[in-house]
């Protein structure tokens, strides 16, 4: 601990540490939060909130979570292939499954339990199976800038619980440069063998850029690779991007049938904690062979299911973006409202979807920066400094108004002529 110590003394001794809110309660975007630190509290209005369609907050899902608690109880208290499986639970893998356009679908607490899961069952099949020898590697190529659920599950591909109790081949992983398909398409040429089993694996939007990875292009890469999967990790996706709010397949017309005829197999990861007001997340596949593999993964056999109250809010909120395609369009229409405002006004706003990222002139501090903005204004943005360059991670909902998105980018026009010129520093 002597070294933890020295180390978290520094850490906090640097300003790097991250500062800590409590939410006491939350009304719409207006939030009343505590400094951990200090205890002092704040009304604020948020910008860093990733319930995008505002459904956390929704009566009907809410009452959802209610009813679900009554007639099931707060917890399954089980795995689902014991005495945890609930009604739901299938319920609510039929309406990702037509929400995604593929047939099968496997619910999980989370999504790095998720993908951890995926890793365990198709490249090492998840158990021995007496009189079946599993003898083909898998090589796996990720963006460089995937989530860390992502980037976890495949770089301890080769060493997860499958591979311990299987003794099954190797499993290697190569990135690629960011959304680069000619990169990728170099990579897999380069790298994979003809008995190799491929996977490429990426997020649909990514969660610090805001920018949308170019499937139409990859497809074409893998469409070279008969067989081989395409995971799309749709977190920041769903209920964001495309006419009907599906997520990436929707956003460039393409369906996942036509994308298993042409000899590759789809994969869509879907989580619930930013369109669909819960936690937890899903896997659909276009096979049941697969989704019942990842059913006896050690993922899936070692944790209770999702609970009750979760699972009701989270299949509400789908049945309400299915039904009400208009609060997605709302949500872009608030998109390209605060994106061109702060484009306007001289702010290096990346991306395109309602990730905003705003990459701030070198020697303005994003903390310092996020602080001025909740001290003088009540606005709450996300500083970011520590798991990417540095920026203000702003993000747009369908519950802004033009007044409020207004009110934040003019107290960033203030905070950037005063930070910029040093003529007040906020405490950081």
């Amino acid at each position: 601990m002597e070294v933890v110590n020295d180390y978290m003394q520094h850490l906090h001794g640097s300003g790097l540490y991250p500062d800590k809110f409590i939410c006491h309660q939350k009304h719409g975007n207006r939030v009343e939060i505590e400094e951990a630190s200090t205890g002092r509290r704040h009304q604020v209005l948020t910008f860093c909130t990733n319930d995008v369609l505002g459904l956390a907050q929704a009566d009907m899902v809410k009452q959802a979570a209610v009813d679900a608690i009554m007639q099931y109880g707060t917890s399954n208290s089980s795995c689902s292939v014991l005495s945890g499986r609930i009604d739901l639970h299938r319920q609510l893998e039929a309406e990702i499954s037509q929400f995604k356009h593929l047939p099968h679908t496997h619910l999980f607490l989370n999504a790095w339990m998720a993908l951890q899961a995926l890793m365990d069952g198709f490249c090492h099949l998840a158990m021995p199976v007496p009189g079946f020898r599993h003898t083909r590697e898998t090589i796996i190529f990720t963006d460089v800038l995937n989530h860390g659920c992502i980037i976890s599950a495949v770089v301890n591909a080769g060493n997860r619980s499958g591979k311990l109790f299987g003794h099954s081949p190797k499993v290697r992983v190569k990135a690629y440069r960011h959304c680069d398909m000619d990169d990728l398409a170099r990579k897999v040429k380069r790298y994979a063998r003809p008995d190799d089993r491929i996977m490429v694996i990426s997020d649909a939007v990514f969660s610090m850029d805001g920018d949308i990875v170019p499937l139409p292009q990859m497809l074409d890469v893998m469409a070279q690779y008969p067989g081989s999967l395409v995971v799309m990790d749709e977190a920041h996706a769903s209920g964001a991007i495309g006419p009907q709010g599906e997520g990436i397949y929707d956003h460039f017309g393409i369906t996942p049938q036509s994308v298993i005829e042409r000899g590759i197999v789809p994969i869509i990861m879907t989580t619930f904690s930013k369109f669909a007001g819960s936690a937890g997340a899903a896997i659909s596949a276009p096979s049941r062979e697969l989704i019942d593999l990842l059913d006896v993964s050690p993922t899936s056999i070692g944790t209770i299911s999702l609970p009750p109250p979760v699972t009701a809010a989270a299949l509400e909120s789908i049945r309400q973006v299915r039904q009400h395609p208009e609060k997605v369009q709302k949500l872009q229409a608030n998109t390209r409202y605060l994106r061109s405002r702060l484009t306007e006004a001289g702010f290096e706003a990346i991306g395109e979807t309602n990730v905003i990222p705003v990459i701030l002139p070198e020697d303005i501090s994003p903390k310092a920066f996020a602080r001025c903005l909740m001290e003088e204004f009540g606005l709450w943005v996300s500083p970011i400094w520590f798991i990417a360059k540095p920026r203000l991670r702003i993000t747009a909902n369908v519950l802004h108004t033009k007044e409020e998105m207004d009110r934040l980018v003019n107290a960033m026009i203030l905070v950037r002529e005063r930070l910029g010129a040093s003529l007040v520093q906020c405490t950081a």
